[in-house]
């Protein structure tokens, strides 16, 4: 590198300590950066979305972050686990589909091997998000004193809020382990004695222009559990997609839980979408078309879940 160059780049600092990067950050405030595998930062700097910072806080070195463990009632992923490994990770292609197949559709396999789940969730935007919110993930954080745990829902709303996401250092994913199981569901019938098989169906879609390695122009997740008369026990679904902050929808999982999948329940559910699910427009897409996109794919989705 030239002198100008040398001088332009940032300082970079390897604290060991969650407490130690946070202290950094304080230190540096908007002229010190949070950063793991550097990816999506990279881009926006090459392409001058946003400016490279004076500091950059590295929390590769940060001790048991890049780990996943499994727990009794969960597993925590470290937010320095590479997508890549959480791809190849058995225990979650067995348990979290939804979340594998999501990391699958990221970026190239050379970009996997360095970003990493933290980096994803903390950009607020990341493919993965969606897929983490049907699975009801939590996150793990540091806040300059203890570790807190939250929804993740709730860290995505408050991380936009200046006054709470400089605040906050993001630790851990946690998957918690459900009832939405591969088991079959025993319906207490005293007088016939049935027994009711609960299928359980999920899916991730990532749409975009191409195949691979393209900007989303949608992220949908959807899991849920249809009774053998088609109707629905169970349902998250989950959407995101370019510059658009992921979201359950909740209020349409409030409505149509209970009710058997028919055209009139599809219907319900696609006009749903149109009203409550509300993306940002950019170059690449309209609102409008990732609403129309958006709701084609978990109508087809409830459809296929009634249909096998």
């Amino acid at each position: 590198m030239n002198a100008q160059e040398i001088m332009s780049s940032p300082l970079v600092w390897h604290p060991q300590t969650a407490a130690e990067a946070w202290l950094l950050k304080q230190s540096y405030g908007f002229d010190g950066l949070y950063i793991s595998g550097g990816t999506l930062l990279r881009t926006q700097w090459e392409s001058g979305v946003s400016a490279i910072p004076k500091h950059l806080i590295n929390l590769s070195a940060i001790r048991g972050l890049n780990e996943v463990k499994i727990g009794e009632s969960g597993v925590i992923i470290g937010g320095q686990v590479t997508l890549q490994a959480c791809r190849t990770n058995a225990f979650l292609q067995r348990n979290f589909p939804l979340v594998t197949d999501a990391v699958r559709a990221i970026a190239a396999p050379s970009i996997r091997h360095l970003a990493t789940i933290g980096g994803n969730v903390s950009s607020l935007i990341g493919d993965a998000i969606p897929a983490l919110l049907a699975y009801d993930a939590e996150v793990i954080w540091y806040n300059g004193v203890i570790e807190q745990r939250a929804p993740l829902s709730n860290y995505l709303l408050l991380a936009n809020d200046p006054a709470q996401g400089c605040e906050r250092l993001l630790l851990s994913i946690v998957l918690p382990f459900t009832l939405l199981t591969e088991e079959s569901t025993a319906c207490g019938d005293e007088e016939e004695n049935t027994i009711s098989k609960i299928k359980h169906f999920g899916a991730y879609h990532k749409v975009g222009r191409r195949e691979a390695f393209t900007p989303s122009i949608v992220t949908a997740a959807i899991l849920g559990a249809i009774s053998s008369a088609g109707v629905l026990m169970e349902l998250r679904i989950a959407l995101g997609g370019g510059q658009t902050l992921p979201q359950r929808l909740e209020r349409l999982e409030a409505e149509i839980v209970g009710a058997a999948v028919d055209h009139q329940l599809l219907q319900q559910a696609y006009d749903c979408i149109l009203q409550e699910y509300e993306p940002r427009e950019d170059l690449f897409a309209s609102s409008s078309y990732r609403k129309i996109t958006a709701a084609n794919v978990i109508a087809a989705e409830l459809w296929k879940a009634a249909r096998d």
